[in-house]
């Protein structure tokens, strides 16, 4: 019987962090897809759904609060499968806005470990 690979996207206007997190999620047997930030997620999860969102919160154009708030009026499933990573210095509204979300948070920069943690806490949340 074969299982599909689980999908992650990853929206990130930091090239590095999208390329670190694709190559960490990819062997650990996800599938991973880049955006560079939320207009063209946007555009992609239009085409295909994914099992888990790394999203950034401060990019150009669309940033994460957001392609958050477009997730959970077009696609509300979706909304809850979102993970948000930012820099550790965020400001007084970004820090409200990311606890009235109530989805987990993974401050920059972050280990290998720190991003598996992450990732398989969020799917065990989704699947229970």
């Amino acid at each position: 019987m074969i299982v599909d690979k689980r999908r992650i996207l990853i929206v990130d206007d930091e090239a590095a962090i999208c390329q670190f997190c694709q190559r960490v999620l990819t062997e650990e047997g996800f599938e991973a897809d880049c955006a560079p930030e939320g207009k063209s997620a946007q555009s992609i999860i239009s085409k295909q759904e994914y099992d888990l969102y790394l999203v950034d919160i401060k990019m150009p154009l669309v940033g994460g609060k957001d392609l958050y708030e477009w997730l959970q009026e077009t696609y509300p499933r979706s909304a809850a499968k979102v993970v948000f990573i930012t820099g550790s210095a965020i400001g007084q509204d970004t820090e409200s806005f990311l606890r009235s979300s109530g989805r987990p948070v993974l401050l920059k920069p972050f280990t290998i470990d720190e991003l598996k943690t992450a990732i398989g806490e969020a799917l065990k949340e989704i699947h229970n």
